[in-house]
């Protein structure tokens, strides 16, 4: 009889213990709520509906505790029966501290939670605050770097030409932009395909979302398609700590520009076309499926058709991206266009490099019109680099392009599959001005000297310019830095 009022008087009092709490922290707290089992508010406090805009506690009875309090957490704690002792709520104020605790009944189910604010400033968890505002302040930082990152960087503007063909392709590439359809950029290297990937991004609906660049011939095949859709933690070796988001999630909202699509192994083209029809996918060892909505722009200097009759490329892909097409056409194609274009890359050089502005001669605009340009508009922008580089004045004559492109006018069988007079004598514009008189061919050199001649002092310009600094004068000749140390011993070079 003793033992049993004994028991009873324990429980009296673990229930004045658990009531006293709850009392205590409803007094203590900034803020108090109660939800039922699903999560629907049954009482909160007058200070806390306040903090949410709501004068009259009663106005939010019955309503979901997410339409009371943005970014609660209160439903988890309902569903999963755990308490989330110590956790901050971002608020349209200050972030708060708060506790969640699961109430249950006499049986365990858990049939409501409740939550209390436990500092409604974070200076009370100095050390913790501080850790969280770093933590914080370097997230923010990091999706504003990847947002600019994953920005268009050129525009229509960087579009340089007015030549009826550059026009013609200015005017598909905005129209382009204004539809939602894949775009497929078709155009030799270094024709500027992914610029105009980039311009149509910018001016789409879509330029507020990321743009995700995928180099497909980049990549090894065997992960292709972890490049595509990521996996999940553990799904491949390396992976059992964290996973990895595939390129299709990074560019959701956004643009997906797949370069070098001709590249792409048979295996992958048939997953490529799944997702690109049924716009979803499952990353590696998962069975979660991703809703994507990423715009395709994909792009080649393969002649997709031949690959498509050799078996090499899949036709119902061709047909899925070969929607809008836009034929980016060859440097030989818009000679019109090679003095604004070089112009402006001198003037780009110029800035990057902190050097004097640099004129052409009339006698070198003839030379630059009248080369076929293979590398197209990259090669025209390294053959102005080098001259800037060796140039000892403010003017770049014909003699100082002819030892970079002046033996290579006459060389016309590199010919892509994508250009349409491939295999006809193309004409070139001839020398406005000769270079110079033929010398005396007694007097002429041997062609193995004059081309130590014309290294040596290549690379003894090269040194020059970058303070005689080897790997400085490697990188900007594009030459890797053993082969330049073994051509200044091989000549005699002094650094």
């Amino acid at each position: 009889m003793e033992t049993t009022a004994l028991l009873a008087d324990y429980d009296h009092v673990r229930k004045l213990a658990m009531q006293s709490l709850f009392q205590s922290l409803e007094n203590f707290s900034e803020g108090t709520v109660i939800v039922d089992r699903n999560a629907r508010v049954v009482w909160i406090n007058k200070h806390y509906a306040a903090r949410f805009g709501f004068d009259d506690p009663a106005a939010v009875i019955g309503l979901d505790c997410e339409s009371v309090i943005p970014n609660s957490m209160m439903r988890d704690v309902v569903k999963g029966g755990e308490p989330i002792l110590l956790d901050i709520l971002e608020t349209d104020r200050d972030p708060i501290v708060v506790t969640r605790l699961p109430i249950k009944d006499d049986t365990g189910e858990t049939i409501g939670a409740v939550g209390f604010v436990l500092f409604n400033e974070l200076k009370g968890l100095s050390p913790l605050f501080s850790q969280y505002a770093r933590l914080r302040a370097e997230l923010i930082s990091t999706r504003q770097s990847l947002a600019q990152v994953r920005r268009a960087k050129y525009s229509f503007s960087s579009l340089i030409g007015t030549s009826a063909v550059s026009l013609e392709v200015k005017r598909q590439a905005r129209r382009a932009a204004r539809l939602a359809s894949p775009v497929l950029l078709l155009g030799e290297t270094g024709t500027g395909k992914e610029l105009l990937a980039h311009a149509i991004h910018g001016a789409s609906g879509r330029a507020d979302g990321p743009l995700v660049t995928v180099n497909v011939a980049a990549i090894p095949d065997t992960l292709l398609e972890l490049e595509f859709f990521g996996a999940e933690a553990g799904a491949y070796t390396g992976a059992e700590r964290k996973g990895r988001i595939g390129k299709f999630e990074l560019a959701q909202g956004g643009t997906l520009f797949l370069d070098e699509i001709g590249d792409m192994p048979l295996a992958l083209q048939g997953k490529l076309l799944r997702v690109l029809q049924e716009q979803e996918f499952e990353p590696l060892g998962s069975n979660r499926i991703v809703r994507t909505d990423a715009r395709i722009i994909a792009a080649t200097s393969a002649d997709l058709p031949a690959l498509v009759a050799q078996g090499r490329f899949r036709a119902d892909l061709y047909y899925r991206i070969n929607v809008l097409t836009i034929r980016v056409p060859p440097l030989r194609d818009r000679l019109a266009d090679i003095e604004a274009m070089a112009y402006a890359i001198l003037d780009k050089l110029s800035v990057e490099s902190g050097a004097v502005h640099l004129e052409l001669d009339r006698d070198a605009l003839a030379v630059l019109c009248a080369y076929h340009w293979p590398g197209n508009v990259r090669e025209l922008r390294n053959t102005l680099e080098r001259a800037v580089l060796l140039s000892e004045n403010e003017r770049i004559d014909a003699r100082s392009l002819a030892r970079f492109i002046g033996d290579g006018r006459d060389d016309r069988d590199e010919r892509n599959p994508l250009d349409s007079r491939a295999g006809q004598q193309t004409p070139h514009a001839p020398l406005a001005t000769p270079l110079a008189a033929p010398p005396d061919q007694a007097d002429a050199p041997q062609y193995d000297e004059a081309m130590q001649a014309f290294e040596r002092r290549f690379l003894t310009d090269a040194l020059r310019a970058a303070g005689g600094h080897v790997t400085k004068a490697a990188a900007q000749i594009g030459m890797a830095r053993a082969t330049l140390y073994r051509r200044i011993v091989a000549l005699g070079i002094e650094v």
